[in-house]
């Protein structure tokens, strides 16, 4: 009687065991999982991407800077030039010129665009 009991009690957690990992499975393997899934794969490897760009980014910058002082050592650059004086403009813009007027009738002939 008891290997009985013993045989039935072990194949009904045997078949619950199963069941369980079959319905997990079929879970799994629904259209709304593998969307989250997938989705959640490609936000990692976007990350992962981001993290190597902004490494070779700063990797590049440090390289170009030393580049540059190796450069400005080998030419004899002054490393602090004197910066030229600001240019000045020759002449104030005509604001009496039709494209400043509030007319809408006005037509530029160099406007090439087909809307006009």
């Amino acid at each position: 009687m008891f290997r009985r009991t013993f045989w039935f009690t072990t194949g009904v957690a045997a078949g619950v065991w199963a069941t369980t990992k079959v319905n997990r499975k079929l879970k799994q393997l629904t259209p709304e999982h593998l969307a989250a899934a997938a989705a959640n794969k490609a936000l990692d490897a976007g990350h992962r991407i981001k993290d190597r760009a902004v490494g070779f980014a700063l990797d590049v910058r440090d390289n170009m800077a030393q580049r540059e002082a190796e450069l400005t050592d080998a030419l004899g650059i002054d490393a602090d030039p004197e910066l030229p004086a600001p240019r000045r403009h020759a002449a104030l813009e005509n604001r009496n010129h039709p494209k400043y007027l509030e007319a809408t009738t006005y037509s530029d002939p160099n406007n090439r665009n087909e809307d006009h």
